[in-house]
C-alpha cells in the first residue's frame, strides 16, 4: 500500500492546468465543432474508460464509451472526423488498441493518449499525450493493474475538474442532471 501512495504522490505533483492545456483544447474544439468525445480502452483501461465517460457527461462534456475491440468491427461508425478519442493503455502497447486508434485516426478523430510509457507506439500516435505513470503496482508481483489504473483515473479526474471549471458548471446545473439519490435529495432541499 506504500508503495502505492508513493506513486500517487508522485503523479500528484505532476497535474496542474498546463498538464492537460493542450488535451482541454482538443475537447473545446471538437465540441464547438458539435463534435464528440468518446473514451475506450483495452483490459482494466476499458473499465477506467466507463467510469471516466460518465464522470465527464455528469460534470458537463457529454463522452461515450467506445469498447475497444468492437471499434474495428463496425462500431467506429459512431466516430466522425473532428471527434476526439481519450485511449486508455498503461504500456500503450497493447495490440487490439494498436488497431482501434489506426482506424479511427484514419476516420478522422483526434487522438488523447493516456499511457504510463511516454515512449509508446499509443504516445507516438497520439495528438496529445497525459502521463499516467507508475513505478510500482505495489504488490509482490508488480504486475496486476493496481496503482496504474489509479493512476489513469487521478489524470482523468484531474482533466474533468479542468474542463468542469473551463465550462464553469453550477451548482444548480449539477444537480438538475442528478435528480435521484443522496444528490436529488439535496436538490429538493434547495
Amino acid at each position: 500500500m506504500n508503495a502505492s501512495l508513493m506513486e500517487f504522490e508522485k503523479i500528484r505533483r505532476k497535474l496542474d492546468s498546463r498538464f492537460y492545456q493542450e488535451a482541454v483544447r482538443l475537447i473545446l474544439e471538437a465540441e464547438q465543432n458539435k463534435c464528440h468525445v468518446h473514451i475506450t480502452g483495452i483490459g482494466k483501461p476499458g473499465h477506467v474508460a466507463g467510469y471516466i465517460a460518465s464522470l465527464l457527461s455528469s460534470t458537463g462534456t457529454p463522452a461515450y464509451v467506445l469498447h475497444g475491440t468492437e471499434a474495428v468491427h463496425g462500431s467506429a461508425g459512431q466516430v466522425v472526423p473532428g471527434d476526439v478519442v481519450i485511449a486508455i493503455s498503461n504500456s500503450g502497447e497493447t495490440e487490439e488498441l494498436k488497431a482501434t486508434i489506426q482506424t479511427l485516426k484514419s476516420n478522422g478523430a483526434r487522438i488523447i493518449a493516456v499511457s504510463g510509457n511516454p515512449d509508446s507506439w499509443l504516445a507516438k500516435h497520439g495528438d496529445v499525450f497525459l502521463y499516467a505513470g507508475v513505478e510500482e503496482e505495489g504488490d509482490s508481483l508488480n504486475m496486476a493493474p493496481r496503482a496504474s489504473i489509479v493512476a489513469e483515473i487521478l489524470v482523468l479526474q484531474g482533466l474533468s475538474l479542468v474542463l468542469q471549471s473551463r465550462k464553469e458548471l453550477s451548482q444548480r446545473q449539477y444537480l438538475k442532471w442528478h435528480p435521484g439519490g443522496s444528490l436529488g435529495k439535496r436538490k429538493e432541499q434547495s
